[in-house]
């Protein structure tokens, strides 16, 4: 199922012994675009205090009583390494947070968590041939897409990115601009982000449409900018995003066809 992160924020993580915090951003792998860290506000070791916690320790969201179980405990937390969460992340951070938790790594493998789908596969969780069946194709970006993020990281070894920020953006397409990035939706079980919505109505009374990652050109970050690979009249009469009703796989069919491109999804996934 996809789920607005805005339905996310807010949600209390529960460690073993305890309430942990409330979850606050998140912070995105910026070549697969799949979430790899929820931003929570702990004040666990002094106030208003964020830590990363990666969906490997999460269970599902449990979202009668607005919450997400951790498989951590409060000390393991305060404990961590402290990271700057107003900055992008980089491997260097990543690998000692990982090595702190006893995490392996989530890149390589083909996979959207190393050769698998879900997150639980590296702790374990599931088997790896099931989770193997139907894996997507890589998701990453155009090789010219990926150029803007790679001489980032070749300065500081940038890796992680802002969900939040990412909401400030401007959308360009290939003859002019449409919008700004209006929110995220992301699927629940992988924590990939599959689409951006786009606010339009900045430069035409429109409305809300939806962009897949793998649809983007280029990124510029340093520029709160994103440049789709798509034209302005495809966006104009896109088909439409209403934010109260719910997504379907046959609506992602309809949207993916009306602009030309394959799923992500197995050919043989009815949902």
């Amino acid at each position: 199922m996809l789920r607005d992160m805005k339905e996310i924020e807010g949600l209390a993580i529960h460690a073993t012994d305890g309430v942990l915090g409330h979850v606050r951003d998140f912070y995105f792998d910026d070549d697969s675009w799949v979430v790899r860290y929820f931003v929570v506000e702990t004040g666990l070791r002094h106030a208003n205090r964020r830590s990363l916690i990666s969906p490997m320790a999460m269970g599902a969201p449990e979202w009668s009583e607005k919450r997400i179980p951790a498989g951590l405990t409060q000390k393991q937390v305060r404990d961590a390494p402290d990271i700057d969460t107003d900055k992008p992340v980089s491997r260097q951070h990543e690998i000692g947070y990982a090595g702190y938790y006893g995490y392996p790594d989530y890149w390589g493998g083909g996979g959207l968590w190393g050769a698998g789908m879900y997150p639980d596969v590296l702790q374990g969780g599931l088997d790896l041939a099931t989770a193997n069946q139907g894996n997507q194709r890589a998701r990453r970006l155009p090789g010219h897409a990926r150029r803007d993020r790679g001489e980032a990281r070749r300065e500081n070894d940038l890796h992680l990115r802002s969900a939040n920020a990412v909401m400030r953006y401007y959308v360009h397409a290939t003859d002019g601009d449409i919008g700004h990035v209006q929110g995220i939706l992301v699927e629940e079980k992988t924590w990939a982000i599959r689409y951006i919505i786009v606010n339009t109505s900045n430069w035409w009374l429109g409305h809300d449409v939806l962009i897949a990652p793998e649809w983007i050109d280029d990124v510029y970050w340093a520029e709160s900018k994103l440049m789709v690979g798509l034209t302005r009249d495809s966006i104009k009469t896109a088909p439409e995003y209403d934010s109260k009703v719910p997504i379907t796989r046959e609506h992602e069919k309809i949207l993916h066809a009306f602009y030309g491109h394959g799923g992500y999804w197995p050919v043989d996934s009815p949902s």
